[in-house]
């Protein structure tokens, strides 16, 4: 909607999801229509751009009265925006329903489907298959048994009424058996979840959700996810997608918000030569944070912001000293901003800052005695240490993102006009005057060590003119800015010209804080394998700034590679130098070795198993060009080869693209996390959504799977739910399938001895309480409580997360070894009763061979049997465990006794017709060693296979378990951390973020709000090579790895 009038300059947050407001305002020929008459009478037309997802570009041209007034971006308000400090507005709409910038960037909806359940997808056909095949063979067995020797019993077994043929019968007897045989088909697991199937008897209600539920609960019980601060508990969302939570390969990451509280802290300045904010302690040692002293008094001056703390008090001596280099510096950021004041009361001042870090500096000068307290249109009051000075505001050369810097010209109540400017260190270095050599030298040091330490560093300078020259100049840029063309262009070359010559007067280093924890989970995240994506709509220098303080990027690395190219071919002549970049070192490196490069379905590549480590930062423009359908390939191959990868400055929509390009091509299972709305493509678009519920709203939260309130959660919601998760549903399914199988096949078998007639073995009681009472609850208790190592041992071993990456614990090779154990275990369960009854006698010397004792033995062998195997299966014991299993086993002998019992006989007499048989079977001494036996040759063979596997080729998990052994039993031994200092190569700490046009606004006389600004700083602490990756892929997906060797030269390039 373009603005036309409204009741005084607003602010609205922007569809970027930055907590600061955005100001939006009419243009100026539109004033006239705040009266509802006259706006009745409006007929202009507006020619624009077609709807595109831009978010930070308009163009568009009004036509009124015969004139031609151009739109831009701060005369729009988008859909989705909220208002705020403004009663009224009027507006003209001109895009509507899915032509909106917010539709536009908004992402289709898909249900989610975990890697197990598209599995299960191609095993159940499998299985159906494999229940086919049992049928025809049983049936062709029928017709031939019918056609051979059943023909020869027609007098006292004929065929049903109308059946007329061997081939007939072998038809029904199919049928016949595809019902007995149905068991092997895992409905309970499957159906229910894709079709709205009834629930069986044989199959109860569908056990992963049951199983996935109890999951979700212990996500939402867990207290050491919850946030106390914010009385925010971690919230499961969905059911469904628990298991894939250890599973995930690549998680996107949105920045302000999720990585960074975008809370800016005043830190460290040089003034002069002379650094300040570094507290020593008694012996001239630098102190850690612990070992501070009190902060800064700040009582002597009323106006000082009781919320802000700096702890060297030599600088706030020198501001009462009278240093006059150190009042000018709090001068120069007292009076250089767009930070407007309100006084709600006496001295209760209140800022309202475009960005964080503005306000940062504002409030920073505050506190020492430089007090900004209002504005108008053309003045500044600033309250120096207790007086007020106005200073007539001449001009404000407004920043952007070419000039990286902003200044403002003032007169000072004794006539002198001075300018004052703050920009990035890179840019305002070599504006200086030629007497500022050796005074630049320090302060680039004092530069370099705040930006080692990740601070966001800005240099301030000044510049004196004379009245004549400032009126010349006053006089070309109020020409300049009247242009109808080029107006942007006259004006850079109006501010240029001023800005050169000037005064070195110091520079500052501000904090932008990390969430709690964010370096230690990315750090504990990447030995886990886990590649993080940051995808951000913030420039590149505070992108760049963060990925250093949160250890995504290090000075120990080969090479940061910027893409900014504005082209087609530039980008890929960027992508292109970085890939021959990481070949050629890794050839050196590995002595000339020679990769051969192959590129399959899952984009196997040689760059993946380069030696050195590489990170990635790419603008939004240039990932324009890298996601066309062309380019995209190559853009995901180098990326894939870097450890760290930061997109800047991406839309909404961008970010949900390039999440679908690792889908696409890697095939791996990707995690979105995001706090605000222009995260919702994203997080609906990968396979998992994370949503932060912190200042930006819900609308993240409602769009997730999974929502929790601080980023370092995310943690532990992957290496320990989410591996957790994975290991019990595994278990569960293979058990599962195991079980059936050895209950199934059993009917097979005895087919072939019973004519084919399809006479089941197990009477219909237990048939129907086999799945529903025997074993459904101790292998619910396992897949819902069992785990393999504690859950401190989860998080001290990532590399335990690996085998659900590499989806090892349950895949098609782990079916069959399930179903091939189940069969193994029905032919043992049927022959050797089978073979044993054949001779075998009574007590009394009757034969002990009959159909309802061969039976019981059957199904009692069975019972025990799965019991053992569920037991051998459990690693982690609990109550609930021990009752089920024993309690199963204990309920199998109770309801078997109860139905061979004369009570329910007489009750029943048609249904329950074999009378004690269950108890004079179980009291032969034969039948218990059939059992025994059979339980014995069916179970010992997997013991020693476990013993043999665990002897030669343990898994980590169970070094992870003896190590905890040997642990009990030594004395714990306590390590101290030594404190290393980090030492690399310079780079800028600049990113200052302020938005163009708020300077305008100031100077047209609007009672305006602010907005923008976000820095980016904070560089990582020592941690050179203990974040490596811990394997290279299996199979297809791995390729020849490079060996590690030295270092190649360190550069960054930005």
């Amino acid at each position: 909607m373009s603005v036309l009038e409204t009741s005084s300059s607003w602010r609205t947050t922007s569809l970027w999801r930055e907590t600061n407001m955005k100001v939006r305002q009419a243009i100026p020929v539109t004033v006239e229509l705040g009266d509802t008459s006259q706006l009745a009478h409006f007929d202009g037309e507006v020619i624009c751009e077609p709807p595109n997802n831009k978010l930070d570009k308009f163009g568009g041209t009004l036509y009124w009265k015969e004139n031609k007034y151009p739109l831009s971006n701060q005369n729009m308000l988008l859909r989705g925006c909220v208002l705020r400090n403004t009663e009224w507005c009027f507006g003209l709409v001109i895009f509507a329903g899915p032509d909106t910038k917010l539709m536009q960037n908004s992402g289709r909806t898909k249900f989610k489907r975990t890697s197990i359940d598209r599995l299960m997808n191609t095993l159940v056909l499998w299985i159906f298959g494999f229940l086919v095949c049992m049928g025809v063979i049983l049936a062709i067995g029928n017709a031939i048994w019918e056609h051979e020797v059943g023909v020869c019993f027609q007098i006292y077994l004929p065929w049903d009424e109308g059946v007329h043929s061997a081939f007939f019968s072998g038809f029904l007897s199919f049928w016949s058996y595809i019902i007995i045989l149905n068991t092997v088909v895992p409905i309970s697991l499957y159906v229910r979840a894709c079709c709205p199937a009834p629930v069986t008897p044989r199959h109860p209600p569908c056990s992963v959700e049951v199983i996935r539920l109890g999951h979700s609960y212990f996500i939402n019980w867990d207290k050491k996810m919850y946030c106390a601060k914010r009385r925010t508990p971690a919230e499961a969302r969905t059911t469904t997608l628990n298991e894939e939570l250890g599973q995930v390969e690549y998680i996107f990451s949105d920045k302000t918000g999720t990585l960074t509280q975008n809370i800016m802290v005043f830190s460290k300045c040089s003034v002069n030569g002379h650094s300040y904010g570094e507290v020593q302690d008694m012996l001239s040692h630098k102190a850690e944070l612990g070992e501070r002293s009190k902060p800064v008094d700040f009582s002597f001056n009323p106006l000082a912001d009781p919320r802000f703390q700096f702890w060297d008090p030599s600088l706030l001596e020198a501001v009462k000293l009278g240093d006059l280099h150190v009042h000018e510096f709090f001068r120069l950021l007292s009076l250089c901003h767009t930070v407007m004041s309100e006084e709600k009361s006496e001295g209760e001042l209140l800022y309202k800052a475009q960005s964080p870090d503005e306000g940062a500096l504002v409030t920073a000068a505050r506190n020492f005695g430089f007090v900004f307290r209002s504005r108008t249109p053309k003045t500044i009051t600033v309250q120096e240490l207790g007086q007020a000075v106005t200073y007539q505001l001449l001009a404000i050369l407004d920043f952007n993102n070419i000039r990286k810097r902003m200044s403002v010209i003032v007169r000072s109540p004794e006539g002198k006009i001075r300018l004052y400017c703050k920009g990035a260190d890179t840019i305002l270095l070599e504006r200086l005057h030629p007497v500022n050599q050796d005074l630049s030298s320090i302060t680039a040091d004092h530069l370099n060590e705040y930006a080692g330490e990740g601070l966001r560093t800005l240099v301030l300078a000044y510049k004196d003119l004379e009245e004549s020259y400032y009126r010349d100049w006053s006089e070309r840029l109020h020409r300049a800015g009247s242009a109808p063309e080029a107006r942007e262009d006259h004006l850079a070359r109006l501010y240029d010209e001023v800005e050169h010559d000037m005064m070195l007067l110091g520079a500052t280093a501000i904090e932008d804080k990390l969430q709690q924890g964010v370096p230690e989970t990315i750090a504990i995240l990447t030995l886990a394998n886990i590649k993080i994506w940051v995808l951000t709509g913030d420039k590149q220098e505070t992108a760049v700034n963060i990925g250093y303080s949160c250890k995504m990027l290090t000075d120990d690395m080969t090479e940061v590679f910027v893409v900014t190219g504005h082209t087609v071919l530039e980008v890929r002549e960027e992508l292109r130098k970085a890939r021959e970049k990481m070949m050629d070192a890794s050839r050196s490196v590995c002595n000339g070795f020679s990769y051969q490069k192959k590129l399959s379905s899952k984009l196997t590549s040689v760059l993946e198993a380069i030696a050195g480590e590489y990170a990635l930062v790419i603008n939004g423009h240039s990932l324009a060009h890298a996601l066309e359908a062309d380019m995209e390939v190559e853009f995901l191959e180098t990326a894939c080869a870097c450890k760290a990868v930061i997109c800047c400055r991406v839309t909404p929509l961008q970010k949900a693209q390039v999440v679908e390009l690792v889908k696409k091509y890697k095939k791996a299972v990707t995690l979105a996390i995001g706090d605000g709305a222009n995260d919702v493509s994203m997080i609906k678009t990968a396979h998992i959504g994370v949503g932060i519920s912190g200042q930006e709203g819900i609308q993240a939260v409602l769009a997730s799977d999974y929502s929790f309130s601080q980023f370092k959660f995310l943690q532990r919601l992957l290496l320990v739910h989410g591996r957790w998760s994975y290991l019990r549903m595994c278990k569960f399914l293979c058990y599962f399938f195991y079980k059936n199988f050895a209950f199934t096949m059993v009917h097979f078998w005895f087919g072939f001895f019973c004519g084919f007639s399809a006479q089941t073995v197990y009477d219909q009681y237990f048939i129907t309480l086999y799945n529903i009472v025997y074993t459904s609850l101790p292998v619910l208790a396992m897949g819902v409580f069992d785990q393999d190592v504690p859950e401190q041992r989860s998080m001290e071993y990532p590399k335990l997360y690996e085998p659900g990456q590499l989806n090892l614990l349950f895949n098609k090779r782990e079916f069959f070894i399930c179903i091939a154990q189940g069969i193994y275990t029905s032919i043992l369960m049927f022959f050797i009763p089978y073979g044993i009854f054949a001779d075998a006698t009574r007590d009394d010397g009757a034969q002990l061979a009959n159909y309802q004792s061969f039976a019981v033995t059957v199904a009692t062998s069975l019972v025990i049997v799965v019991s053992v195997q569920i037991g051998l299966d459990t690693g982690f014991w609990t109550a609930i465990n021990h009752f089920f299993i024993w309690g199963s086993l204990a309920a199998y002998f109770a309801i078997l006794f109860t139905m061979h019992s004369d009570g329910l006989f007489r009750m029943f007499p048609n249904q329950f017709r074999f009378v004690g048989n269950a108890q004079s079977t179980l009291a032969q001494p034969t039948v218990w060693l059939t059992i025994a036996l059979t339980t014995v040759v069916c179970i010992m063979p997997v013991v020693a296979f476990r013993f043999l596997k665990l002897d030669l080729k343990p898994e980590l998990s169970d070094t992870v378990r003896y190590t905890q052994l040997v642990r009990k039993k030594q004395k714990a031994q306590h390590r101290c951390m030594r404190h290393a200092g980090r030492v690399g190569s310079r780079r800028s700490g600049y990113a200052f973020s302020h938005q163009e046009g708020f300077g305008e606004l100031i100077m047209s006389g609007k009672n305006m709000r602010l907005s923008s600004l976000a820095l980016s700083s904070f560089a990582p602490r020592p941690s050179t090579s203990w974040i490596e990756s811990l394997r290279r892929k299996k199979g297809s997906e791995g390729s020849g790895a490079g060996s590690p060797g030295c270092a190649a030269d360190k550069t960054l390039r930005i």
